[in-house]
């Protein structure tokens, strides 16, 4: 029998949750910069992130750290559910 979650994949969960997390950290940016709507929360993330805040170069590097803190999220979910559920190492 198949089961659905039998192993997870670190590489790819961390690509996936580092997409989604870049891309909501560029669009919070660029609406900061230009609807002036989350400008306290992009200036937050501007304290954790070097470089992010509202403007078109603070959403790009808002993403890669959005994206950097997304993959390393990821792939550390993944390889600890392997680890503590042994499936990751059965075949």
């Amino acid at each position: 029998m198949v089961h659905f979650l039998d192993v997870l994949h670190p590489r790819n969960l961390g690509l996936s949750v580092g997409i989604v997390v870049g891309a909501v950290e560029f669009l919070l940016s660029l609406s900061a910069a230009f609807l002036d709507r989350g400008v306290s929360l992009v200036t937050f993330l501007g304290t954790l992130h070097w470089g992010v805040g509202p403007s078109f170069s603070g959403a790009l590097l808002g993403f890669v750290w959005g994206f950097i803190d997304g993959f390393l999220l990821g792939f550390f979910i993944a390889a600890f559910y392997n680890l503590f559920t042994k499936r990751g190492h059965q075949k």
